[in-house]
């Protein structure tokens, strides 16, 4: 007789099977109906085969399409069936890598002629016969050395690498859907039926084998898949909003920025995008001062020293810019680098919090100093791959919002939850009122003992309930010196974009020698509070732009309103108002030029000027405005005088 196991419902009930058991036959012992909709299982909280034996104690959750656990398992079984479409399409094609991701999933190929978008089309055309044969996902464990065998002599020379680089302790596992198979860990769901049809490929792009630009060059095909129809019609939709918002489509029609590849990932700001910025960086800095921070300003160039004492340089030194700390000798035939020259490394630093404790660091602090909120808006460089960047988004020089604040364990609490108010007052200010919160725990590479990582874990969830905040939990996202609460923006069409973050840290003080003078005259280590409410600057003005498809508020307009002329003889007049409003401090434009007003209007509409003041021969005599909004094709008129009036409250800074 096979031995019983214990398996714990959801519910919290307690049933006894037969080891061996798999999870489709728990689903049937339920009922009919659940064993059909079931598609995948939750062991102890791991997705897991339907099909799988069951050998041991557990909990168990039946994962049915319905279920948000089932978007990456149908991801990724399409890329599955998107790797079997190609191999079937263009013999010779070696499959490489394909996992799931957000939203989607894709798979890189190595080809003699790389894929186009032009064969899109055909592809999804074999990937929808494949679903429609619904063959079933079957699992097999194989030998190592037969499973490299067998890929090499099919002339699949990546497959068997990944073999080769696996850990000799883990199995070779194989899933076939029925005459075609591909190395994979799992889990998947019983058949490619379960795929569905609500797919669509994406684009192509090229990739290097393993991310690596020494390596071949591979063909890269994304695609997205959903449960169904509504959804996958939903995210195209959101697609096409992004790109009529793309930042860098705006960016160019508004003049804001530039990049260019002579300072690649490096912003070139225009007079209006550092206008933006000005604002922006104005208003953090008016709420920052009026709760108790102190702003300072640190260097960009620093001794590797320094960031092998906070730990930085080990985990960070690949993306570091680093440079020699010495000019090297010369002689007449030109330069020559000696080793003495490389002795001493500097780096631009990467972020702010070593440089800060240094100024913790000077003169003796007492727990009467605490807590000292520190702030700098830090320019840091980070050495990102060219393939990497993405306009504002994803830079090499950037800005942030940051600070530090020192304080004592038992500030931890008050601090975090000041912190967090503060957070929810300045999302809401520039318009984000829908926020999630993760916690994000300890990875499994991080400097400091498990009972400060306990003790640090607990500080910042305590926090949060503290605050009364709803918040989830993320394992393993963690930065490497502690935990961190994670502030996550969901934008005008509906995507998430990770903002703010909260760090506590118990490690870089300890590491750089931080401590203060306690009430009983002892030195005692602070607490280190890295916190950010933007994070950068330039992400920042980013997703505000393409949240706001370029019609930023009032307040923050680069342009906040345009005078212009119907005709030659409003000059004058046009002169008038344009003055009246620069002393008014909005910031405003003249448009005298010898063009038809629907051509400015048109033009300025597509700057994203917010408001236009239209004058005539009529407006001059009368001593009024007609104003445009943008977006709006209603005109009113006002008199000058009220209509500044009104602007003048409208421009104020919601601080």
């Amino acid at each position: 007789m096979p031995d019983n196991i214990k398996i714990t419902m959801p519910d919290g009930s307690v049933r006894e099977y037969d080891s061996g058991t798999t999870g489709m036959d728990i689903a049937q012992s339920i009922s009919k109906s659940l064993a059909k909709a079931s598609i995948a299982i939750k062991l102890n909280g791991e997705l897991s085969d339907l099909s799988l034996p069951i050998t041991a104690d557990t909990s168990i959750e039946i994962i049915k399409r319905a279920d948000e656990d089932a978007l990456e398992m149908i991801r990724h079984d399409a890329a599955h069936v998107m790797a079997e479409a190609v191999q079937s399409l263009f013999p010779g094609t070696q499959v490489t890598i394909g996992p799931s991701i957000e939203n989607g999933f894709y798979y890189d190929f190595a080809r003699d002629e790389p894929f186009s978008t032009d064969d899109l089309a055909a592809i999804e055309k074999e990937m929808r016969k494949i679903v429609e044969r619904g063959a079933a996902f079957e699992r097999e464990v194989w030998d190592r050395n037969e499973a490299i065998a067998y890929f090499k002599d099919k002339g699949e020379i990546y497959k068997a690498e990944l073999i080769e680089d696996l850990p000799e302790s883990e199995d070779i596992t194989i899933y076939r859907q029925g005459g075609w198979l591909d190395l994979c860990r799992g889990p998947h769901m019983p058949t490619t039926r379960n795929v569905g049809t609500a797919f669509k490929l994406l684009k192509v792009a090229g990739a290097y084998w393993r991310g690596d630009s020494s390596r071949a060059m591979l063909t890269r095909i994304y695609g997205t898949a959903w449960r169904d129809d509504k959804e996958l019609k939903a995210y195209l939709h959101q697609l096409e909003e992004a790109e009529k918002r793309d930042h860098r489509k705006l960016g160019n029609e508004m003049d804001l920025y530039h990049f260019q590849t002579e300072a690649q990932g490096s912003v070139f700001w225009h007079p209006k995008g550092f206008t933006i910025y000005n604002q922006l960086e104005g208003y953090i800095r008016r709420r920052l001062n009026n709760v108790g921070y102190q702003e300072i300003k640190t260097p960009q160039l620093i001794d590797n020293k320094l960031w092998e004492a906070s730990g930085h340089w080990g985990k960070y030194r690949e993306n570091m810019f680093v440079v020699p700390d010495e000019i090297p000798n010369t002689d007449e035939d030109g330069p020559v680098v000696s080793d003495k020259a490389f002795d001493k490394l500097m780096a631009l630093k990467p972020m702010n919090c070593p440089a800060h404790v240094q100024v913790f660091n000077q003169g003796t602090k007492s727990y009467r100093d605490l807590p000292m909120r520190l702030a700098e808006f830090g320019c840091c460089h980070r050495n990102e791959p060219h393939g990497a960047l993405h306009g504002l988004m994803r830079v090499r020089q950037m800005t942030q919002d940051d600070a530090h604040i020192f304080c004592t364990e038992d500030q931890i609490t008050s601090e975090s939850v000041a912190f967090c108010d503060l957070v929810k007052t300045v999302y809401s200010d520039l318009g984000f009122d829908d926020v999630k919160i993760v916690l994000a725990l300890r990875p499994d590479e991080r400097a400091g003992t498990d009972e400060v990582w306990d003790k640090a874990e607990e500080g910042l969830r305590r926090a949060l309930v503290e605050a009364g905040l709803e918040f989830e939990e993320a394992e393993n996202e963690g930065a490497f010196y502690g935990p961190k609460i994670e502030y996550h923006i969901r934008d005008a069409i509906g995507r998430s974009w990770q903002c703010g973050t909260l760090q506590l840290d118990f490690v870089l003080p300890e590491r750089l020698d931080a401590s203060y003078v306690g009430e009983d005259g002892a030195k005692h280590r602070p607490v280190m509070l890295h916190r950010a409410i933007l994070g950068s600057l330039e992400r920042f003005i980013g997703v505000m732009i393409e949240s706001y498809a370029g019609k930023l508020p009032l307040w923050l307009a680069p342009t906040q309103c345009v005078v212009a002329t119907i005709t030659g003889k409003a000059e004058e007049y046009a002169q008038e108002v344009y003055q009246a409003l620069l002393d008014a401090g909005v910031r405003a434009e003249l448009d005298i030029r010898n063009e038809k007003i629907n051509y400015k209007v048109r033009e300025h509409s597509v700057g994203k000027v917010p408001v236009l003041y239209v004058v005539g021969v009529r407006e001059a005599e009368e001593k009024t405005v007609a104003i445009r909004r943008l977006g709006s094709k209603a005109q009113s008129i006002e008199a000058l005088d009220d209509a500044l009036a009104s602007l003048k409250e409208e421009i104020k800074p919601p601080f």
